[in-house]
């Protein structure tokens, strides 16, 4: 059963919203934070954006994954749940933050995930996503890799000196690309993107945010999707890593 702490901390966020935006209380005690959070993501947010309401909701829900807001969260996961976004496809944007934002992450949001999906009555355990195994995980990711940032890839495998290698190649393209990429629930183009949100998320991380910003290019994304996904983003990264990545995809998409 879900523990009581989720209900106490989240008691604001009763009422999910539409297009992945976060849930609000509706009664007198609802804070003014709360309203303002509202009318940014059920008013504004979808008049301006073209992605599809799945989309927003899975954008909202690798964001909140990555700030670690397990009550936001929670609200976030019951409203795509009950707005009919599959669970598998739910638990497939979690794991594909993974190798981003790091296990400690995941596997927390994964909890709260599993919670709501015992408390919407949803059958556990899911079924496995996993098309790999210990012998082919790395030419399994490393098919992916080059699929989508192209020949580079040899060079940078040529180029890695010796005492990196394990890092840079082994672990980037066996368990970035082997483990996660080659995972079925979630199209290659949808994982594409989402890398974008996670990694914009976390802050910091430019030189990343601008490779997978051409990566989406590469896999048939669009730079419109690439700045929708920054606006459903914004309220809850701040302005100045979403200015951030806004600029990686500017110098991508300046051509």
């Amino acid at each position: 059963m879900k523990k009581l702490t989720h209900f106490v901390a989240a008691a604001a966020l009763a009422t999910a919203v539409a297009f992945g935006g976060s849930a609000m209380a509706q009664n007198n005690e609802t804070t003014d934070l709360y309203q303002i959070l509202e009318r940014v993501t059920t008013k504004e947010t979808p008049s301006y954006v073209s992605l599809t309401p799945k989309m927003q909701s899975l954008v909202t829900i690798a964001t909140l994954a990555t700030l670690g807001d397990e009550d936001l969260l929670a609200s976030n996961i019951a409203k795509a749940l009950k707005d009919g976004i599959a669970p598998v496809e739910i638990r497939e944007t979690l794991y594909q933050g993974m190798a981003y934002v790091g296990m400690s992450y995941i596997t927390r949001a994964e909890k709260v995930f599993m919670e709501e999906c015992e408390e919407a009555g949803v059958a556990l355990p899911l079924p496995s996503a996993t098309t790999v195994n210990d012998d082919n995980r790395f030419d399994e990711g490393l098919k992916v890799q080059k699929g989508i940032f192209g020949a580079g890839i040899d060079a940078m495998h040529k180029a890695a000196k010796e005492d990196e290698k394990h890092l840079s190649i082994d672990l980037l393209t066996g368990f970035c690309f082997g483990d996660t990429y080659t995972r079925t629930g979630l199209t290659l183009k949808e994982r594409e993107f989402l890398t974008f949100v996670y990694i914009s998320a976390l802050g910091g991380c430019e030189p990343q945010v601008k490779a997978h910003a051409a990566g989406n290019i590469s896999v048939g994304n669009t730079r419109q999707m690439l700045i929708d996904a920054l606006v459903v983003m914004v309220p809850y990264i701040g302005f100045p890593k979403t200015l951030n990545a806004f600029g990686m995809v500017n110098e991508v998409t300046a051509k």
